[in-house]
């Protein structure tokens, strides 16, 4: 028995077991809450990790940070010896699958989105509301509407959010997943959330086997499958980005392996119309696929397929367009300001025209220099997909830190679908990224939720990102030194 004992130590399969442990542990605040209250529904205390007035707010967060911790070495560790520990792909999605299981429990502690997804979904399912142009505070506050709240716990979180008394926030497609959920919800906040998550979690495992179709390596399905910030902002949190990143991944799929465009367009077309910034892709997509043509007739067919694009965009919006209004909640979302240097500028220099002159200034720049990459993309002779993945994994980043004000964490998700064609550093700057940005939001855990936490987020966020680049930087010139002493011992000894 103690030889065994031994060999399974020896294995290093004991990581799995500190990872699934440690994942349990996550949970067990939320575990308690759930058995104690037995429902979601009056569930509010957002921005706070253990579901209980027993322990002080940093006495929660220091609890939160040092599972974290856990989880992220555990995660590595994983990472490193995924070959001793997944003999063949069924165990490792096995394992992501339990984890993935384990984080259903968990309550939307740092986010209360998904009450006003589920809340709008409910307002177009069951009352046929057109959530473009009604919002959920309208909808309850006009007539005897009220009276809806009492039976209808999906459509009474989704009024108490703050989101309530604005209109639907993303595209189409997101709008009829939260519909579905909603609809088959009969009201009942707890099945909604459920089912949402559920729904999450298969998103996030047909992303990993997409991921394995596109490399074949363990590596890149782990490091996104594993991912505790996956875990947290796709299925604790539930956030729709996962969905986006599955179309994406489709899209590219059936681009690379199946060699059809027209439904690598779709996909894309149907990321773009639950989040638009997956447009920045066309181009690069269509120009790769046509790289035989000569530019005359890359152009042609960049704007057919652009055409197709905007068509598959278009038909998902004519479920609810009536005029122009359809956007404004876009619009509205655009311009709130959080979690990125846009806040220290407001804080520090009170003035709003100096935010807006700023990324002004950013918005024409990104423009002029997409507009001219892209030129210069249809113009190339020899185009490989490595390279032009590469070039628009820059504009994403520079899209998601630069453009958007109103940043959050589970926008760094966009940058996991071209993470397999990136250099060693910039992979490594997506997943420090991913997971630092879970431990500046521990800024929110103490203070609560407010736009002023911005500042001191986005300083954890420097200086963990300054930290994990310190930390690799070492990690090279250590194994370098060692590499080069061993060289150095072999020619000493062949000397000998």
């Amino acid at each position: 028995m103690k030889e065994k004992v031994i060999e399974f130590i020896n294995s290093k399969k004991i990581i799995l077991i500190v990872f699934v442990l440690a994942t349990i542990i996550f949970a067990i605040p939320s575990m308690k809450y759930l058995l104690e209250n037995g429902t979601i529904r009056n569930f509010n205390e957002y921005f706070k990790f253990c579901l209980d007035d027993t322990t002080s707010q940093f006495g929660q967060t220091i609890i939160y940070i040092a599972i974290l911790i856990i989880l992220t070495i555990v995660y590595f560790l994983i990472v490193k010896n995924r070959n001793k520990l997944f003999k063949n792909n069924k165990q490792m999605y096995m394992y992501i699958a339990i984890i993935s299981l384990i984080f259903v429990v968990v309550v939307p502690f740092l986010s209360s989105d998904v009450f006003y997804y589920l809340g709008v979904g409910r307002l177009d399912s069951k009352y046929g509301q057109n959530p473009y142009y009604v919002t959920i505070k309208d909808f309850v506050e006009s007539g005897e509407n009220s009276q809806y709240l009492e039976q209808d716990t999906v459509l009474a979180k989704g009024y108490e959010n703050d989101w309530g008394s604005t209109t639907v926030v993303y595209g189409p497609v997101w709008t009829l997943i939260c519909k579905i959920v909603a609809g088959i919800s009969f009201g009942n906040i707890d099945i909604a959330l459920l089912v949402l998550k559920l729904f999450n979690i298969a998103s996030h495992l047909l992303n990993c086997y997409l991921i394995y179709k596109l490399t074949g390596k363990k590596l890149f399905v782990l490091l996104y499958g594993l991912n505790p910030y996956m875990f947290i902002e796709s299925i604790a949190n539930v956030h729709n980005d996962i969905y986006v990143v599955t179309c994406i991944l489709a899209s590219l799929y059936f681009l690379l392996k199946k060699k059809n465009l027209i439904v690598s367009v779709v996909f894309l077309a149907l990321s773009t119309a639950i989040k638009y910034f997956a447009i920045l892709l066309l181009p690069f997509m269509i120009i790769y696929y046509f790289r035989d043509k000569k530019p005359l007739e890359r152009l042609k067919k960049c704007f057919l397929y652009g055409m197709l694009f905007v068509f598959i965009v278009g038909i998902t919006y004519l479920l609810y367009i009536q005029d122009i209004q359809v956007l404004s909640g876009i619009i509205t979302q655009q311009q709130k300001f959080a979690k990125n240097f846009y806040i220290i500028l407001m804080e520090y220099f009170d003035r709003s025209n100096l935010v807006t002159n700023v990324n002004a200034v950013f918005l024409s720049l990104f423009i002029i220099i997409y507009f001219f990459t892209c030129l210069t993309v249809l113009y190339k002779k020899q185009i490989t997909f490595r390279e032009e993945m590469r070039k628009a994994e820059y504009f994403l980043i520079a899209f998601l830190f630069l453009l958007i004000t109103n940043f959050q964490p589970w926008y760094i998700m966009w940058l996991f679908p071209l993470m397999m064609w990136q250099k060693k550093k910039m992979i490594q700057f997506v997943v420090q990224i991913a997971l630092i940005s879970q431990f500046a939001n521990s800024v929110f855990l103490i203070n609560g939720e407010g736009w002023r936490n911005g500042t001191p987020f986005t300083f954890f966020m420097l200086l963990g990102i300054f930290v994990f680049q310190e930390m690799s930087h070492r990690q090279t010139n250590l194994m370098r030194h060692t590499q080069k002493e061993k060289k150095e011992d072999k020619n000493g000894y062949n000397n000998q």
